[in-house]
C-alpha cells in the first residue's frame, strides 16, 4: 500500500482560475466575503486574483484590494498570478505571499496564451528573482508548469520537456514549483510517472499539483500525486474555471469533492466540510447563469461522515471575521 501525506492543503484559486474563466464579475465586497467564509471554513492557501492588466481582464481588477483586505487574516496564505515583471512588482508591493508565474510547457500554447516561448519565460523568472530580492521582498516565486501532459494546440508535450522547463526554473530563482494538466489530458499512469519524476529533481521544492476535471479524472490524478508524496493541489469552488484553449472544459477539480474524498482517506485538511459547502451555495447564487460542477453538493455528505470542525477554528464566525469596505486603501501602484 502507498504511503500517502498525512496532511494536505488545498489551495482555492477559483477567485482566481475560476472567475477568469467566465462572464460574470463579482463585485469586490462578494470576493471579500468569499475570502472569509472560505477563511472560516479553514482554508489557509487562497490565490485571490491576478494582476494582470484590467482591460484584458475586468473579472480581477480589483486584486490588490482583495490581497489587502487577505493579509488581515491571520496565518492566511495569499497567492496571486503574475504574467511577467510588471506584475511581480505589483505583487511585491502588496505584499503577497506567493506569485505564480505561469509557463506552458507547450511551445505552441506559450506563445498563443503569454506571447514568450517557455525559455524567455524563464528568463523572465530571473528577472523576477533579482527584482523580488533588490526590493527586500519576502514574496515567493512559484514557477507553475502548464500544459504538463499536452495541449490543444500542439499535442504531445514530452515528460523531458516539462522538467528541462522545471529545471530551468530553479536555477533561475524560482523557489518553489508546481505542474498542471490545463487541458485535462492527463491519467494517473502519467501523473504518478511525471510527478515522481519532478519530486526527484525538485523534492520539497516541488509545490503543488493543478488538475482540471475535463475528462472527469481530476481526483484521479490528485490521488496518484498524492501517491509520490505531493501534499498540495489547487482546487475551485464548484469546480470553476478551465482554459480557454481547451473545448469543452468542464473547470477544475471541485474544492469540496477534494476536500471529502482527502477527508474519507483519513487525510486532514483542516476544512470544514459541512462550512464549505454552504460557502458553495452562497457563491452558486451569486454566479447564477454559471455552469457549476462538482458532485458532492447535489447529494450531500453521507450519513456515516464524522463531520469534524477545522483544527484551531472551532471559534472562527464568519460573520465575526475581519471586514474591509470594498473601498479600502489600495496602494497607488496597484491602481495604474
Amino acid at each position: 500500500m502507498p504511503s500517502f501525506p498525512q496532511n494536505v492543503v488545498i489551495r482555492e484559486v477559483g477567485l482566481r482560475d475560476g472567475l477568469q474563466s467566465i462572464q460574470t464579475t463579482l463585485p469586490t465586497d462578494r470576493k471579500i466575503e468569499w475570502i472569509a467564509d472560505a477563511y472560516a471554513a479553514g482554508q489557509r492557501e487562497i490565490e485571490v486574483g491576478s494582476f494582470v492588466p484590467p482591460r484584458l481582464l475586468p473579472q480581477l481588477a480589483d486584486t490588490g484590494e482583495l490581497v489587502a483586505f487577505a493579509k488581515t487574516l491571520p496565518g492566511l496564505r495569499v497567492s496571486v498570478l503574475i504574467p511577467n515583471l510588471k506584475g511581480a512588482e505589483r505583487a511585491i508591493d502588496a505584499q503577497a505571499d506567493v506569485m505564480l508565474l505561469p509557463l506552458s510547457a507547450s511551445h505552441a500554447h506559450s506563445l498563443a496564451n503569454l506571447r514568450k516561448t517557455p525559455d524567455e519565460v524563464i528568463a523572465e523568472v530571473a528577472r523576477i528573482r533579482a527584482a523580488r530580492d533588490a526590493a527586500g521582498s519576502k514574496t515567493l516565486i512559484e514557477g507553475g508548469i502548464g500544459t504538463a501532459f499536452g495541449c490543444t494546440i500542439q499535442g504531445a508535450v514530452e515528460h523531458a520537456e516539462v522538467l528541462r522547463c522545471m529545471q530551468g526554473l530553479l536555477d533561475a530563482g524560482a523557489d518553489r514549483v508546481s505542474i498542471a494538466d490545463t487541458v485535462g489530458y492527463g491519467g494517473p499512469a502519467a501523473v504518478r510517472e511525471l510527478f515522481g519524476e519532478a519530486r526527484k529533481i525538485a523534492g520539497d521544492r516541488f509545490w503543488c499539483g493543478h488538475f482540471h476535471d475535463t475528462r472527469g479524472l481530476a481526483l484521479a490524478n490528485v490521488f496518484a500525486a498524492l501517491e509520490t508524496g505531493v501534499a498540495r493541489f489547487d482546487a475551485t469552488l464548484a469546480g470553476i474555471g478551465g482554459c480557454p484553449h481547451a473545448p469543452g472544459a468542464s473547470g477544475n477539480a471541485s474544492s469540496e469533492d477534494l476536500a471529502f474524498m482527502l477527508a474519507d482517506m483519513g487525510i486532514d485538511t483542516g476544512i470544514d466540510i459541512p462550512r464549505l459547502l454552504t460557502l458553495r451555495a452562497k457563491v452558486a447564487q451569486w454566479l447564477s447563469g454559471e455552469t457549476l460542477h462538482g458532485a458532492l453538493w447535489l447529494s450531500g455528505l453521507p450519513k456515516t461522515f464524522a463531520a469534524q470542525p477545522a483544527p484551531g477554528n472551532a471559534n472562527v464566525d464568519a460573520k465575526a471575521t475581519p471586514t474591509a469596505s470594498p473601498n479600502a486603501t489600495l496602494n497607488a501602484t496597484l491602481s495604474a
